[in-house]
């Protein structure tokens, strides 16, 4: 058993123990029920529910989300709209988000996916510095997929240790 001040009593049966607690107004809570013999401890187990509470909703809140974000491309896209897409896509990727990139083949498109092909990877050449690519290209039926993951958090670190190491030297 364990007092409510933290301090160690001993072997107790369980009468005395439950005195032992209703004595100073506190539960008597089993925290190690499979151990031999088994440990109980003196504390006010409301106050106890709710710090686990809180504890759990700290670590959910401290939890990353990422989020899959999709783009989808036409392999006889346009100049103008394949660089605004890449730069949406680039948004994405500095936001944190995962980028899964799709480009749709239609008709005779679907004979020359090669096409497709050349387009991720110039995309993925482009964004280099922003992103990886994560799944390559890979043909599904009519579309074609790539997955782009975010270097922004190495590419932080980096900068960070960069800039503490330039900082030493001046």
């Amino acid at each position: 058993m364990i007092g409510y001040d933290g301090e160690q009593i001993g072997v107790v049966d369980i009468d005395t123990a439950l005195k032992m607690a209703d004595e100073v107004g506190l539960d008597l809570v089993e925290i190690a029920p499979d151990a031999q013999p088994p440990v109980c401890k003196v504390m006010d187990f409301g106050k106890y529910k709710y710090e686990a509470a809180q504890k759990a909703r700290e670590a959910r809140s401290n939890q990353t989300h990422i989020v899959v974000k999709e783009m989808r491309l036409r392999p006889k896209i346009e100049q103008h709209d394949y660089e605004t897409k890449r730069s949406h896509i680039e948004k994405f990727l500095k936001g944190g988000d995962k980028v899964k990139v799709t480009i749709q083949f239609r008709g005779r498109e679907q004979a020359r996916p090669e096409i497709g092909y050349r387009l991720l990877m110039k995309l993925a050449e482009e964004l280099k510095e922003v992103a990886f690519v994560e799944f390559a290209p890979k043909q599904e039926g009519r579309n074609m997929t790539m997955v782009l993951g975010t270097n922004v958090k190495k590419a932080a670190v980096a900068k960070k240790s960069s800039t503490s190491s330039t900082s030493t030297t001046n």
